[in-house]
């Protein structure tokens, strides 16, 4: 012990720490719980944006700042810890997913391997599927991944694949195509329709949003958008053991460790209420058992106006008396307002080109603030699926009725997600109102549409189509801006990652070189705009961390490096701050991850 005290006093007394102080001081140090110095500190605290010391007792931060002021701090009584020198690497707060789908993902893994394919045109896409079939027929059912891009024009539903296409290839098994671009729609062999219990007389839930492509002749023709769509993804949930789900979640979980993930927003299962109930069963399960450091704040989501809608609130309040846990908390109704641009189904404020259509959203403004005045009543909070510039709109103008008629009284936190297009005159909005926008960057280089911007400036014309993914115009106008991964596979989580988003988000652009599962691109372009759209690192960490935070109602706890608040932080060996060339900096950042992430002062990961 001697040994130990004199080694500790050596390294005090080298570092001149205490210079100047009495041997109390000394002595009160060697207590501390952890004293991290050298360090290059990103702290998220708009009042204290860095710092090079801090301190850590009982799993909080309770200085920081300076090794200078860390002389005058007398909060090192009783403290029990050591001392680290990190020698000048960088220190962030941990990350927070403002919008990720952890039931949903499990719909996606009870269908089975998915086989990614690829053609030019229809026929090339069918022998692709048919190549599989054949390749392996002890298969029990076939799921594939296909690009929109891959069949043509996409507007034209000639192109489109039909059951009659799929049964001709394999009849007597389940056949399931995903669209993977935004993973909204599918195809699928009659047999899967059968198997659900769909038939011609299948009642659609909205118009021009969510139902089955039905032919000339009203016949379903095997096409699934939306809220159809995610029923037949999770036709099979039901089949999935809970030791399995704990299993995913577990590899979730890991990855969360390893990534730096401290918190995420859970925004919904549509298609199976069934299993976001098991879902989030499971989740508070391992938080009782210690296997859940991760905080989630989830949702119940609403995709059904009709089956849904008018008892809503009434399920939220339920799910938020049921599952409540230290780290699981279900505070927020989530509406998936609109839909996607691959399918055409985002509300559009002027119509998509090639269809002449408008796509659909379930609610309109009214219907949004009588929500809001519900929610605010009952000290709920509001997200929306938003992609289409004309939901956007729909969701201010129902938030300001809301306010106008509540005034102060008005608390809800509302926060549209997506974003993807929006009108001029609503980006000011977002500010005004007080809603939080939330975007996901990776998609930034136009990976959300299959065919990137050379397509979609076809079906929403050039002027609008350079309008996408406006992060940076919003971000100036002061409005606060978070970002999420937003993807229904775990898979190898890659696309989880927040340093994927980090790379992309500033550059705008996916390469080559990129580390993201390359079979969900389907083209490498830079997106217009750049550099004017393009996010600095600051702006990417402050979206992962406090605004995150705020977005989640947990900023008082976490979100910052700021005395008082869960030592939450996450060492690099890159300088993520570096003001080097673009090359040598922000095009590798998908490549980065922690040496060390530590969650409420415990280090839980380390290279």
């Amino acid at each position: 012990m001697k040994k130990i005290i004199t080694i500790l006093l050596s390294v005090l007394l080298i570092a001149g720490l205490f210079t100047g102080c009495d041997g109390n001081a000394v002595g009160e140090l060697l207590n501390g719980d952890k004293i991290v110095k050298n360090a290059k500190v990103y702290t998220s605290d708009k009042n204290n944006p860095s710092a090079t010391t801090f301190v850590v007792k009982d799993g909080k931060f309770v200085y920081v700042g300076d090794e200078e002021g860390l002389k005058n701090f007398d909060g090192l009584k009783d403290f029990n810890g050591e001392v680290i020198d990190l020698g000048g690497k960088t220190v962030i707060p941990a990350f927070m997913d403002a919008h990720v789908h952890l039931p949903a993902s499990l719909g996606v893994f009870s269908v089975g391997k998915i086989n990614y394919i690829k053609g030019s045109g229809k026929t090339e896409c069918l022998k692709a599927i048919e190549e599989v079939v054949k390749e392996h027929p002890e298969y029990a059912s076939y799921t594939f991944g296909l690009q929109m891009e891959c069949l043509g024009d996409q507007g034209n539903p000639g192109n489109w694949l039909t059951k009659e296409d799929l049964d001709a290839i394999c009849n007597d098994k389940e056949v399931f195509v995903l669209e993977t671009g935004e993973a909204h729609s599918s195809w699928c062999n009659s047999l899967v329709l059968r198997n659900m219990g769909v038939t011609d007389d299948t009642p659609d839930m909205v118009p021009n949003l969510s139902f089955y492509v039905r032919d000339a002749n009203g016949h379903i023709t095997g096409n699934a958008f939306e809220g159809p769509h995610f029923k037949a993804m999770s036709r099979h949930a039901d089949k999935i053991k809970d030791e399995d789900i704990e299993k995913e979640f577990t590899r979730w979980v890991n990855f969360c460790k390893e990534a730096g993930v401290s918190a995420v927003f859970e925004a919904g299962t549509p298609g199976s209420p069934e299993l976001t109930e098991r879902g989030l069963e499971i989740l508070c399960r391992m938080d009782r058992e210690g296997e859940l450091p991760i905080y989630v704040d989830a949702s119940y989501m609403v995709y059904d106006p009709i089956g849904q809608g008018p008892g809503a609130i009434a399920e939220l309040v339920r799910q938020h008396n049921k599952f409540n846990t230290e780290h699981v908390k279900v505070n927020t109704l989530k509406l998936l307002f609109d839909g996607t641009q691959n399918i055409r189904t985002a509300c559009m404020y002027e119509p998509y080109i090639d269809t002449h259509t408008s796509g659909g959203r379930i609610f309109d403004e009214n219907q949004v603030a009588a929500f809001l005045k519900e929610l605010n009543r009952l000290g709920f909070n509001l997200h929306t699926h938003c992609v289409g510039d004309g939901a956007v709109k729909t969701v201010l103008d129902g938030v300001e009725l809301a306010k106008n008629e509540l005034g102060d009284d008005f608390k809800v936190k509302v926060t549209i997600a997506h974003n993807e297009i929006m009108r001029d005159e609503d980006i000011p909005r977002f500010k005004e109102l007080g809603v939080t926008a939330n975007f996901t960057p990776w998609w930034h280089s136009g990976a959300s549409i299959s065919g990137g911007f050379k397509v979609a400036k076809e079906f929403l014309g050039e002027e609008r189509a350079k309008k996408m993914y406006r992060c940076k115009s919003l971000w100036d106008t002061g409005a606060m801006v978070t970002w999420s991964s937003d993807t229904i596979q775990f898979g190898e989580f890659l696309d989880w990652n927040p340093m994927l988003g980090f790379e992309v988000g500033m550059t705008r652009e996916i390469t080559p070189n990129t580390k993201i599962d390359h079979n969900k691109i389907s083209v490498y372009e830079q997106y217009p705009l750049f550099p004017d759209e393009c996010m600095t690192v600051e702006q990417m960490i402050l979206g992962y961390t406090i605004n995150a935070a705020t977005q989640l109602c947990i900023e008082d706890k976490k979100g910052s490096i700021e005395v008082g608040k869960d030592a939450d932080y996450l060492v690099f060996d890159e300088d993520l701050l570096y003001e080097g060339s673009y090359a040598e900096g922000r095009s590798k950042f998908s490549h980065f991850s922690p040496r060390e992430v530590w969650f409420a002062g415990k280090l839980v990961h380390a290279k």
